[in-house]
């Protein structure tokens, strides 16, 4: 059964991802080698976070050592898994019932400090956490004269209904 508000927050940020590295794609030749950088490291690390905790949801270990990968991948790369964890994220929030998003999950931070969520609690987190970067990176786009994707739920119901 599909729970309505974590379904289409995960569907929001699936859109929202998508645009910005479409736009970053696009427009990457014309960012200077500093802000290039900077990008990709925006791009890496809301990456990163949702893998984290996509490996958390599962109850799985994961080898992160750090919210941030330890070899910088290539901008293609980055966007192609980055849509395959999307649609993860996606399809699992559809398989799970209400009273799943409850469900209190343990797990162990990249800083070694033990913690628990509940599922619900990580998705708005990951949902969250990719809105404030995918700011980040509007904003070095902005900087350097380039329209950054469209991010708003607004934007998002107008696009796709």
């Amino acid at each position: 059964m599909i729970y309505q508000p974590y379904s289409k927050l995960v569907a929001i940020k699936r859109w929202a991802d998508r645009g910005l590295h479409d736009v970053v794609s696009r427009n990457f030749d014309r960012l200077g080698s500093e802000d290039a950088s900077i990008m990709l490291r925006i791009l890496d690390h809301i990456h990163v976070v949702d893998r984290i905790f996509q490996h958390h949801l599962q109850g799985l270990p994961h080898a992160f050592q750090a919210p941030r990968s330890e070899h910088m991948p290539e901008l293609h790369a980055l966007a192609s898994s980055a849509r395959e964890v999307d649609d993860w994220y996606a399809s699992y929030v559809d398989g799970l019932a209400e009273s799943d998003f409850e469900e209190p999950v343990d797990f162990v931070f990249t800083s070694g400090k033990p913690a628990r969520m509940r599922r619900g609690e990580i998705i708005l987190h990951v949902c969250l956490h990719g809105t404030y970067h995918r700011g980040n990176a509007g904003a070095v786009l902005q900087l350097r004269g380039l329209t950054p994707s469209r991010d708003a739920i607004t934007d998002f119901l107008e696009d796709v209904g």
